[in-house]
């Protein structure tokens, strides 16, 4: 999260329906889906549960009884990158898929129906960055945000914020907020006047072996207490925390490398 990032939403807030664009869901597919499980339940508390199999072994991350994430198994002849994957709401995803196709990003899972929980689609914008859409059934999304182990905010990380701001202005339809500094390229989206997600634009900073990518923020009690279980979980810290305006914040990766930030929120 950066200066010009917010809060994604009120403190324990329970989702009934989340509108078009906003991201609602975040999944990671792994190799390891038991020891993946065993980390991710000892850093945030999370339990399991079985969910759609459609695409392989598949369960769903529960706080308190509140859906919060998915994490699913690929199959051992797959070697796709292991990473954190955001969805955005969308209430016609077929619709939405075939926008993304005419404005220069591409789909390469469905749309395809996850059982009664809802139909996704999985694809990447002009500049390469994976995204999910996904149009809600039974399964709204993630149920419980604004506390310790929920997602707090989604950045997308890219060139330059330029080069992808017109995408996803027409594909979900973003009000945007631009920070005020001829240094800081950021976009802050926006739905319903709210702010869902940020873009980043870092130029040449942009670490070559990932691309552009969106980042996942995950709250936490004490980031730096955090740090010491990540790695005492065998995962990896890529840098040390730092205290920005919205709260401390750390990037860390899980075992198999998927990355994802911890922020300890400030309110």
């Amino acid at each position: 999260m950066t200066e010009a990032g917010g809060s994604a939403g009120p403190i324990g807030a329970a989702h009934t329906r989340y509108a078009p664009g906003a991201p609602c869901w975040v999944s990671l597919m792994v190799h390891g889906l038991t020891t993946t499980q065993e980390f991710y339940g000892e850093l945030f508390g999370w339990e399991f549960q079985p969910g759609p199999q459609q695409l392989g072994p598949y369960v769903r991350a529960l706080l308190d009884g509140g859906e919060v994430a998915g994490i699913g198994q690929l199959s051992p002849d797959r070697h796709l990158p292991v990473a954190w994957t955001p969805y955005l709401a969308s209430d016609d995803v077929d619709t939405t898929a075939e926008t993304v196709r005419l404005c220069g990003g591409t789909i390469g899972v469905g749309p395809l129906d996850a059982s009664d929980a809802g139909r996704l689609a999985i694809g990447s914008d002009p500049s390469g960055a994976v995204f999910g859409i996904w149009q809600a059934a039974a399964h709204v999304g993630t149920t419980v945000t604004g506390v310790p182990g929920t997602p707090a905010w989604y950045e997308l990380t890219t060139y330059e914020t330029a080069s992808v701001r017109k995408f996803y202005e027409t594909v979900f339809g973003y009000d945007e907020e631009a920070a005020v500094s001829a240094d800081f390229d950021y976009l802050t989206l926006h739905v319903a006047g709210r702010p869902v997600a940020g873009v980043h634009g870092v130029g040449g900073a942009l670490p070559r072996d990932l691309g552009p990518h969106w980042t996942t923020y995950f709250e936490v009690a004490d980031t730096d207490a955090a740090l010491t279980r990540v790695a005492g979980l065998g995962g990896h810290v890529l840098g040390p925390a730092h205290d920005s305006a919205h709260g401390r914040v750390a990037t860390v990766a899980d075992p198999e490398g998927a990355r994802f930030s911890l922020i300890q929120v400030q309110r």
